[in-house]
């Protein structure tokens, strides 16, 4: 669905206690969900604006946050 917010605390809510812990303390934790947090607001932004975008880059955009949260979520359940 366009527009649908992807943000970790709704993508993961059981975790977000751990994510936010993590990301305190954890550097590398922290860019990961960063990046992740503005690739997703990014796209949100371009799906709700219709901003005209080819259809190659917006599947880029959308694998990407697809691979950070799946990173996140291995690092999350470890």
């Amino acid at each position: 669905m366009q527009g649908e917010n992807h943000a970790l605390m709704f993508e993961f809510p059981e975790y977000k206690d751990k994510i936010h812990e993590m990301k305190m303390s954890n550097k590398g934790f922290g860019s990961l969900v960063d990046e992740y947090h503005h690739l997703d607001h990014k796209i949100r932004g371009l799906e709700m604006a219709n901003i005209p975008t080819d259809d190659e880059n917006f599947r880029d955009l959308r694998m990407r946050r697809v691979q950070l949260k799946d990173e996140i979520y291995q690092q999350i359940t470890q």
